[in-house]
């Protein structure tokens, strides 16, 4: 089972449906568990497909995909979501490119000590990601202005912020339903 709740396959999917899981499906021609967990309502499916394209996969963000998959990783790590991070560390590692850097990266965020390992703009993102999912209620100004100081531009500064909004969203949707990657292909850049 990948889900507590039922998840219907391909096989016996409506005509809504099947048309929500074509544009779900990924480059390895598969629906993940992610998405799949959304099938008993295709809409919220759909919804989640945009949300998730545009945070992470839009052509206009600027922020490098190493980092806005590390951004991914961390969030998921200090909300203790086992899917998210599975696929999405696997990705930062894959766009890190450097086994050794890769690994100092991933035990600092597992420490949630990023500061071992980062600095400057990095490590000002991973800060405000922290507080942003930790403490979401105690954000101030400032901590946007701690971003600017450390030359993140406005757009990058939205960027980083839907990526943590989307992450803590769908977290709480993958440990609130017990989703598992169970049959998913794990990571973006995975062998097809």
């Amino acid at each position: 089972m990948s889900a507590w709740i039922k998840m219907i396959p391909d096989e016996e999917a409506d005509e809504a449906l099947r048309d929500v899981l074509s544009l779900a499906r990924t480059p390895h021609g598969t629906v993940d568990n992610v998405m799949r967990v959304h099938s008993l309502r295709p809409n919220t499916m759909r919804g989640h497909v945009i949300l998730y394209r545009a945070a992470l996969h839009d052509d206009a963000n600027t922020l490098p995909m190493w980092l806005q998959e590390t951004i991914s990783s961390y969030v998921s790590i200090l909300n203790d979501c086992a899917y998210s991070l599975a696929n999405h560390w696997a990705n930062a590692r894959h766009l890190i490119g450097d086994e050794a850097r890769a690994d100092a990266i991933g035990e600092a965020l597992q420490a949630r000590r990023p500061e071992t390992v980062f600095g400057g703009r990095e490590l000002a993102l991973l800060e405000y990601a922290a507080k942003l999912t930790l403490k979401p209620g105690e954000m101030v100004e400032n901590d946007v202005e701690a971003l600017r100081k450390q030359g993140i531009d406005d757009g990058e500064i939205l960027e980083a912020n839907q990526i943590v909004g989307y992450f803590n969203y769908v977290n709480r949707l993958l440990n609130g339903l017990g989703v598992t990657t169970d049959g998913d292909t794990v990571g973006y850049y995975a062998e097809s």
